[in-house]
């Protein structure tokens, strides 16, 4: 038996998240079209009968940012890199080389690690930067290109990984996914659905917590959750004319749910301004 900690960096949407949940098989990360979709970073389980690789999907780095959040998520990803055993390097052939992809290199260059290149993106047609990455594989142990989106070669990531994991037994029993607890998940499901409907910079103000989680007597799972965001014209955007929005961004979650959980679900989403709320990440 091999068991151990994988990696997952590189910038922003390169599709570490949906790396992680093709390779776990199930929707442990959200993903969205928008940068620095996760904040913090999320372990994704994969058990085999040889092998048990434990993943760790950390924040896209961006360069430049100054706000709180921003400065604990390059803290997060730096503190993810201490204590795994393979670092698995995501990178995008059809976006020009920038300082992010840059910074992200220099942060693993001198750690003493078995470190793989991955060439995501291979199912696009147009990837004018893919020689570039191959042209860096003398610099990591292994350069494997895939499809996370369609799953193509990824059995291959997951052999190689493998490979340079240390023998040792599973850190977590066999049908466990994650190490993420059920509010948080539920709070990411939420915060993805505003990610995929709100505009421009606004989802970057909003925050959600799950207070409440439980199957009541009827059977019906019940989730009460906050969504908070800084402004008071921020949470009239959210709500919408008439609550149309925060119903629609409901109704999205709640759909999703009842399909993963295979049960009937009521959620209560409520909105409120707290300003200060990027301070719970310092």
């Amino acid at each position: 038996m091999h068991s151990g900690f994988a990696v997952i960096i590189g910038r922003s949407n390169v599709g570490k998240s949906t790396l992680m949940n093709t390779i776990v098989g199930s929707k442990i990360a959200i993903t969205t079209p928008k940068p620095q979709t996760t904040r913090l970073p999320i372990q994704g389980i994969l058990t085999r009968e040889d092998s048990q690789i434990i993943f760790v999907d950390t924040p896209g780095v961006l360069k430049g940012a100054k706000d709180v959040l921003s400065k604990r998520l390059a803290a997060s990803v730096k503190s993810s890199l201490q204590e795994v055993d393979v670092v698995v390097y995501v990178v995008d052939p059809t976006r020009d080389i920038g300082d992010e992809e840059r910074s992200v290199m220099l942060m693993i260059e001198a750690l003493d690690k078995p470190k793989i290149l991955v060439i995501n993106k291979i199912d696009l047609q147009d990837k004018p930067f893919i020689d570039f990455y191959r042209d860096l594989a003398e610099n990591y142990t292994e350069v494997i290109e895939v499809s996370a989106l369609r799953g193509t070669h990824v059995q291959s990531l997951i052999n190689a990984i493998r490979e340079h994991l240390p023998e040792g037994e599973q850190y977590y029993p066999e049908g466990q996914l994650t190490n993420m607890p059920n509010k948080f998940w539920l709070a990411e499901l939420i915060r993805e659905k505003l990610f995929l409907r709100l505009r421009q910079e606004l989802p970057y103000t909003t925050h959600v917590e799950v207070t409440e989680s439980e199957k009541r007597e009827n059977g019906i799972i019940y989730i009460q959750a906050t969504v908070f965001t800084t402004t008071d014209r921020y949470k009239r955007m959210i709500i919408g004319s008439g609550g149309q929005g925060i119903k629609e961004i409901g109704q999205s979650t709640r759909k999703e749910l009842e399909l993963v959980m295979e049960n009937k679900v009521f959620l209560d989403l409520t909105v409120e301004v707290d300003p200060h709320w990027m301070q719970r990440f310092e």
